[in-house]
């Protein structure tokens, strides 16, 4: 499993990430406080609390975050 702090505050980030990780193909998840849901689902998404870090798991074997959600990440490295 892979795990990485996200930043989804305006509504073009949420969109862009929404197209990003629907493509992925993996089981994503997105975890705020005791809150898990569908990293898939946008509904979900703006249900959380947008100003804070978001963290993301993706349920994968690969190595690596996917190039595609680096641009989403918290502490870029």
């Amino acid at each position: 499993m892979l795990t990485a702090d996200i930043m989804l505050d305006t509504v073009k980030k949420v969109k862009d990430f929404s197209s990003v990780i629907i493509k992925t193909g993996e089981e994503c998840d997105l975890v705020q406080g005791p809150r898990i849901l569908d990293a898939k689902s946008i509904m979900g998404i703006f249900s959380l609390d947008l100003s804070k870090p978001i963290q993301l798991r993706i349920n994968s074997d690969r190595n690596g975050l996917p190039e595609e959600l680096k641009k989403f990440l918290v502490n870029k490295e």
